[in-house]
């Protein structure tokens, strides 16, 4: 069964949505924390997403930019704004689709059913998922999970970019001004105690999975995966 998150702040609106799509096989996730909404796409895991513009605290366009650093799942915005210049704004700012208030739920659904066919059906173009690998070490972006042989370890966003930076400029130094950069859009104030935390934590990670000393510190310049566990089997 294929899942719809719908966020909408208008309760009645988001009732009526979710009672709508759902006498039409789809499983449906109401937000309702607004604070939280990546943490919930997170948890969800949504085939499709309906996202409205006016929002508290962030606006829609905030919400999809932050989904889209980790996910290609489809993004229908829904708002009573009419002008072309926020349907412009919807696109560029990651969103498949647009649907003007007060709608017809007959388009909505059409446009879900068009959106998940192009995505995940027929028409849809296969993509390998992305994975980065090194001497049996692999990552899964996109999954936020790291192995090692039999062993998997869940990551947090931050973790997860920290890691990729390390293996995609392996052997190479990942910048610490770089690494400081990947944490700047949630963190109000970033500082280098802020980086050294999130490294903290990296290193807690590789020794779940049995692997010790893989983050070296390079003085004055940042930070160097280090293929250890190779060295042990040598």
């Amino acid at each position: 069964m294929q899942k719809i998150m719908i966020v909408e702040d208008d309760t009645k609106i988001a009732e009526y949505l979710s009672s709508y799509i759902k006498k039409y096989g789809y499983e449906t996730i109401v937000a309702s924390d607004f604070e939280r909404i990546v943490e919930t796409f997170r948890e969800a895991n949504p085939d499709l997403l309906l996202l409205d513009i006016n929002l508290p605290s962030y606006d829609g366009y905030y919400w999809c930019r932050q989904i889209r650093k980790e996910s290609i799942c489809p993004v229908i915005f829904i708002s009573a704004r009419t002008g072309e210049m926020d349907q412009v704004m919807a696109i560029e700012n990651g969103g498949d689709d647009f649907i003007t208030k007060p709608f017809h739920p007959d388009i909505v659904l059409a446009k879900i059913r068009s959106l998940l066919r192009r995505a995940y059906g027929e028409y849809a173009t296969k993509q390998e998922e992305r994975v980065l690998s090194q001497d049996g070490l692999s990552l899964y972006p996109e999954r936020f999970e790291l192995q090692f042989g039999n062993k998997m370890t869940q990551l947090t966003k931050k973790e997860r970019d920290i890691i990729e930076s390390l293996l995609t400029r392996y052997p190479r130094v990942s910048g610490r001004q770089d690494l400081l950069e990947k944490l700047w859009d949630e963190e109000a104030y970033v500082d280098e105690n802020t980086l050294n935390v999130n490294m903290a934590r990296v290193r807690k990670k590789f020794l779940e999975l049995g692997i010790e000393d893989a983050v070296e510190t390079v003085r004055g310049a940042g930070y160097r995966l280090r293929v250890t566990w190779k060295e042990e089997k040598a």
